[in-house]
């Protein structure tokens, strides 16, 4: 048994004094385009990273749901499972203990679990370690339970989850990365329908490399803000007479934008509109050039999504935009700020061989600017949750 393994499993017995039923893993994400386009029943482009959430679960029949985590400080938290409700607080403990409410609410017959939990994924990095929580979760009870739901019940389910029980508006990409990717690819995923494709995104076989950079900052000004821009969103869509952005093709963005400013659209709403009609169109782009085997081409078009993250959304912050300047000073091919903004990660393309020095410049340009440093490592696309054992 690999380490993987052997420690979830481990501490799961000396917590609770028997040996779970399995061992379940499930990764957070990384977002190669398109931001803030999934409430908008837009396209996405993550990819899962190798860090995971990982869950030794055993099934409970008495009600009683029993959640450990060993990251975070304190003791097992206790709940009974007809007892859950939204918006009862419980902490880290609300995103598991959701999955469990959106499972019941749904009818399924889930009676009760112990659980013991411990993860990899950054926290506050913007790399979805929530999502992770929920997916992992929800894959060990569907398969203990024998619910026969398909990964993309699951990834809507663990959303249901976060956005009713815990309370955070986000769209279903974050869930449906974790749930569904594949090694080696990068998923397309259309969030209006749920299609999906796994496009190749072998980076090293073309001599590239995919860094995430985590300032390791969350800004305050992110409190709120990912709501605000959703209602900013939707009021884009109904003065267009919209149920979505997404039913706004990009050839008709210019005129569009002017009917709203007619309408007395304000200037955020605005620029929201602009921002997710041009990311839809973005991740187009890349996916063609993909398709097309011109992966270096992909650089500009992160640029061109971070330069509109950071004047249109206005999700950006010094961090990540010294990120972008910094690495594509130094040679990058391009970067981005990836996620929810206002701190957490910026990923950057770059030649393998440049890797390094882009890695230091951007290393000198926060020591420089007294900011700390952030962490740096390779994005390498992974496999979606599994069963471990």
């Amino acid at each position: 048994m690999t380490e993987d393994h052997a420690e979830p499993t481990a501490s799961f017995t000396e917590l609770y004094g028997y040996a779970p039923e399995g061992v379940w893993a499930a990764p957070g994400r990384v977002n190669l385009i398109g931001e803030y386009t999934d409430f908008n029943d837009g396209f996405v482009m993550p990819l899962a990273l190798p860090h995971t959430a990982r869950a030794a679960v055993a099934r409970r029949t008495d009600g009683e749901l029993r959640l450990h985590s060993t990251d975070v400080p304190g003791g097992v938290v206790s709940l009974r499972v007809d007892e859950l409700a939204p918006h009862q607080g419980h902490g880290w403990a609300a995103y598991p203990a959701g999955v469990v409410w959106a499972l019941r609410e749904a009818g399924h017959p889930v009676t009760g679990a112990d659980i013991q939990l411990t993860s990899t994924v950054p926290t506050g990095a913007g790399l979805s370690s929530s999502a992770a929580l929920e997916v992992v979760t929800a894959l060990a009870l569907n398969d203990l339970f024998g619910l026969g739901l398909d990964r993309a019940a699951l990834a809507v389910l663990a959303q249901r989850a976060e956005n009713a029980f815990v309370g955070v508006p986000c769209g279903v990409m974050d869930q449906m990365a974790s749930a569904c990717c594949t090694e080696g690819h990068a998923l397309h995923l259309d969030t209006r329908d749920l299609g999906r494709r796994q496009v190749p995104f072998d980076l090293a076989a073309h001599g590239l490399r995919l860094l995430v950079v985590d300032t390791r900052v969350k800004h305050a000004l992110g409190d709120g803000a990912y709501a605000e821009r959703r209602a900013g969103c939707e009021e884009g869509a109904r003065l267009l007479g919209l149920r979505t952005l997404r039913e706004l093709p990009y050839e008709e963005l210019d005129s569009a934008l002017d009917r709203l400013a007619g309408a007395g659209a304000g200037d955020s709403v605005v620029r929201y509109v602009r921002h997710v009609v041009g990311d839809n169109r973005r991740v187009e782009r890349v996916i063609a050039l993909l398709d097309a085997g011109d992966v270096r081409a992909v650089g500009p078009v992160l640029t061109a999504g971070h330069v509109s993250l950071r004047d249109d959304l206005r999700v950006s912050c010094p961090e990540l935009d010294l990120v972008v300047e910094a690495a594509n000073a130094a040679g990058a091919l391009g970067a981005r700020m990836t996620g929810g903004g206002f701190g957490g990660s910026a990923i950057v393309l770059v030649e393998e061989a440049a890797a390094e020095a882009v890695t230091g410049a951007v290393l000198d340009a926060f020591a420089g600017a007294g900011f700390g440093a952030p962490g740096v490592f390779a994005a390498v696309p992974s496999a979606g949750a599994r069963r471990l054992v």
